[in-house]
């Protein structure tokens, strides 16, 4: 069995595959939109250009590899992230009431900066 730098194990020595060769200056399709061309060959490196539409992310395979790695760790939750998520604060909602000086469960008055004055009448004057 042959286990790739994925992780993904094949039951065969090679996962299927398209060989194809080409040249410098030549292109292969894949699908419609995007298009793979061997730029350069130096030596044992080949140099391709990859022409694609911005929606499909193109990686090298390892740094897809480690995005994957990244990934699934940020989505494991542990003990200590969840119970750090019970400390936040809540925010304040309407009604609630702020502590003061005199009194820690003293209602705050509607006069606060927050909170807009209440005018009777329009801006002509009427009511």
């Amino acid at each position: 069995m042959l286990v790739d730098d994925l992780g993904v194990t094949h039951g065969r020595k090679r996962p299927n595959m398209l060989v194809l060769t080409r040249n410098a200056n030549q292109s292969i399709m894949i699908g419609h939109e995007v298009v793979v061309t061997v730029l350069e060959i130096r030596g044992d490196q080949v140099r391709l250009g990859i022409r694609a539409p911005r929606s499909i992310d193109v990686h090298r395979e390892e740094v897809y590899a480690a995005l994957q790695r990244a990934n699934r760790t940020a989505a494991t939750s542990t003990e200590k992230t969840l119970s750090a998520l019970g400390n936040i604060p809540k925010p304040p909602q309407p009604g609630d009431t702020k502590p003061t000086a005199g009194n820690p469960a003293q209602k705050t008055s509607g006069s606060t900066t927050d909170q807009p004055e209440t005018v009777a009448g329009d801006a002509d004057g009427e009511s």
